[in-house]
């Protein structure tokens, strides 16, 4: 049976999240952060995507995306994940050995204001409640950070 087509549409806010094969951790050191966060920056300049908010934990991460034009989620995501993919086996020198993510990235449609607040305020307390930090200004891989690298669109 054929997937059901995404939807993804221009100036709509998605809620999007992707865990780790067996949900094994693939955020180990400061260096694994970064890459993600180096490639965030790259996807959102080659397709123009705003980010509103982000957070990376130690296997699975957060995005709550605006695309500017139809079908940029799919592309952002796509070369996202699959960049990502690709300097992980590098860097691990586990060419070859299979997937790093479970499937198919998730998106969820935001279709309300309050909800878009509520849905930030989830993303960026995710340290917190995984016991990480208990500020999530002090959780360094997210948008509540204030000194964070990825520019975040507000």
């Amino acid at each position: 049976m054929p997937r059901q087509p995404r939807i993804d549409l221009a100036d709509h806010i998605y809620h999007v999240i992707n865990r780790a094969n067996g949900r094994i951790q693939i955020f180990n050191k400061k260096e694994d952060y970064q890459l993600l966060e180096e490639l965030l920056t790259e996807a959102k300049a080659l397709t123009d995507m705003r980010i509103l908010a982000y957070c990376i934990m130690p296997n699975h991460w957060h995005l709550v995306l605006q695309p500017r034009k139809d079908g940029d989620l799919g592309l952002f995501m796509h070369w996202l994940s699959t960049t990502h993919t690709r300097r992980v086996h590098v860097a691990t020198q586990t060419i070859g050995s299979g997937h790093l993510y479970q499937g198919r990235y998730k998106s969820f449609f935001v279709e309300t204001d309050n909800y878009l607040l509520a849905l930030i305020k989830y993303v960026e307390r995710n340290p917190v409640r995984a016991k990480l930090v208990r500020k999530c200004e002090n959780w360094q891989w997210g948008s509540a950070w204030e000194t964070g690298t990825v520019t975040i669109d507000l």
